[in-house]
């Protein structure tokens, strides 16, 4: 099994250094399961643990179509590791923003809801990938009294 420990990275860097290792397992067509070691996070976090493997979990859950994945809680006893199992190549890091914008607009949201949940990022790449997603139809504008709104193309 090969590994990947993302210990000490930010979240935006392990999410992004886990897609690169990921899609280059993948293209080496190894079949090993992938053990990504983000650890448990730290105790000011609450209940709900790490930020990092809480991110990279999430981000899994939306990219079921391409590979299988298992909580390390459930395979070891440990909560500190997911387990992933690949089967195809991963969207490339700034196609993320957009899946992150898609995921977060399952209900109605105001672009200025959406530069608020992603303000790490310029104004400039939140409305790019707003628009990218609106042509490509994935995200649908509607209006909600006086203001517009967006929301994932498959919620509506």
């Amino acid at each position: 099994m090969a590994e990947l420990d993302l210990h000490g990275h930010t979240v935006d860097e392990a999410l992004r250094i886990f897609i690169d290792v990921y899609n280059r397992h993948v293209r080496s067509r190894s079949e090993e399961s992938l053990r990504v070691i983000h650890g448990y996070g730290s105790a000011t976090e609450g209940l709900d643990g790490g930020k990092i493997r809480r991110k990279i979990r999430t981000f899994l859950e939306g990219a079921a179509d391409k590979l299988d994945w298992t909580p390390g809680e459930d395979l070891e006893g440990n909560p500190g590791v997911t387990i992933v199992f690949p089967r195809k190549i991963l969207p490339a890091c700034q196609n993320q923003l957009a899946a992150d914008i898609l995921a977060f607009c399952s209900i109605p949201r105001t672009e200025s809801k959406i530069a608020g949940e992603f303000r790490k990022k310029s104004a400039r790449e939140i409305k790019e990938a707003i628009r990218a997603l609106v042509r490509q139809g994935q995200l649908k504008i509607a209006a909600k009294g006086h203001r517009e709104t967006y929301q994932a193309a498959e919620k509506l």
